[in-house]
């Protein structure tokens, strides 16, 4: 088994779940809270992870996340670790559970209201610690294992970004073996959504070479192994650890930040009228934002292509949506309900994401409004 020290502890490898009871006792939590949704616990997920543990069926399980976590719902389970009287958090499940559970470890030390951290209003301030913290992706997507960040529809119907560095779980357990299971649309969505932290990350303009490196990596491995992953998923281990490996380098890549892609697919996935997945936004928006930038971007370009194993002069756009058309994804913000007339709504909440200033080209309103008409 892997052990990586890059940001914080991983434990990555068939089996390594293993390991959990090990690391709870070495932070010293005693009674943890499971974070988790309904869907992975009806796959038997959460019974297998809580099997390691001697008194794992005995621990409190707040399984309530929903698809989009919100505000609403990261009260509820601070409630529920507070009434039960934890120590700790294990969050297990996709991105949502583990930024539910994030939110939660930081409003049980550092305090409410959830909102005050914004770091775009200099909100690391108020942050006074956050309760230890143990993520289990069952997912490869995300990364949120190992990332500096949550991200929490809020009340007032903003998708906020929390960026801290004591947000990082103190372990990431990665056991490729919780993803065998995962249907393939699920797959090629989390999937793309991996793929598109690796790339964002590279373009993001701050100076980071070891950041851009892993990237690269993570860039290399999930192109090639995720139509594996998606039509082999139940019998190619290997498909479904590389998949895992780019899930975590993307986020690992991410510190030096995201782009566009995210500020927009955050914008849409704060509505909850549409409960588009965030990783299929992703995949549909990522060609749009990648013409955006081609100009600015032609040495990156060159780098990403050598990763892709794509010819020196392959178009990245093309390539994304003809990988998006083999893996069974949509080719349109249309076909999951965004229409022209959302568009003067979503703009804003674009401009105001935080990933919205790692994008190598600040896009204007009117720009932003242009890309959003052409990913429809």
């Amino acid at each position: 088994m892997a052990i990586l020290t890059y940001l914080t502890t991983t434990h990555f490898d068939f089996g390594a779940i293993q390991s959990l009871g090990a690391e709870l006792a070495r932070l010293g939590v005693k009674r943890a809270l499971f974070v988790t949704d309904k869907g992975v616990r009806a796959a038997g997920l959460l019974e297998r992870v809580q099997g390691v543990l001697p008194d794992g069926a005995g621990l409190p399980v707040f399984d309530d996340t929903p698809a989009n976590p919100t505000e609403a719902a990261t009260l509820l389970a601070l409630a529920r670790y507070r009434d039960e009287g934890c120590d700790g958090i294990v969050c297990l499940g996709g991105g949502s559970s583990m930024d539910l559970g994030k939110a939660v470890a930081l409003l049980a030390v550092s305090g409410e209201p959830l909102a005050q951290y914004d770091p775009l209003k200099r909100g690391g301030k108020f942050v006074k610690g956050v309760a230890p913290l143990i993520c289990i992706p069952t997912t490869a997507g995300t990364g949120s294992e190992v990332s500096v960040g949550t991200v929490i529809v809020m009340n007032d119907g903003r998708k906020l970004t929390i960026a801290e560095a004591r947000l990082i779980p103190k372990v990431a357990i990665c056991d490729p073996e919780l993803t065998m299971g995962l249907p393939p649309l699920l797959t090629a969505a989390t999937g793309m959504d991996a793929i598109t932290h690796c790339i964002e990350a590279v373009l993001a303009p701050a100076i980071n070479p070891p950041a851009e490196g892993v990237g690269l990596d993570g860039l290399y491995r999930g192109w090639r192994a995720i139509e594996s992953a998606v039509a082999n998923g139940a019998t190619d281990r290997d498909a479904r650890w590389q998949m895992m490996m780019a899930s975590t380098e993307g986020a690992m890549a991410f510190v030096k930040g995201l782009g566009a892609v995210h500020s927009m697919s955050h914008a849409i996935g704060r509505r909850r009228d549409l409960n588009a997945h965030h990783g299929t936004l992703n995949a549909i928006i990522l060609p749009t934002v990648l013409r955006f930038n081609a100009a600015h971007c032609a040495e990156k370009y060159a780098r990403l292509r050598s990763a892709m194993g794509l010819a020196p002069d392959a178009d990245l756009a093309k390539a994304v949506e003809t990988m998006n058309a083999a893996l069974g994804l949509p080719s349109g913000l249309a076909a999951l309900g965004v229409t022209q007339d959302m568009i003067p709504d979503l703009v804003p909440y674009a401009i105001g994401d935080l990933a919205h200033y790692g994008n190598p080209v600040k896009a204007s309103a009117e720009e932003y409004a242009q890309l959003y008409a052409q990913a429809l």
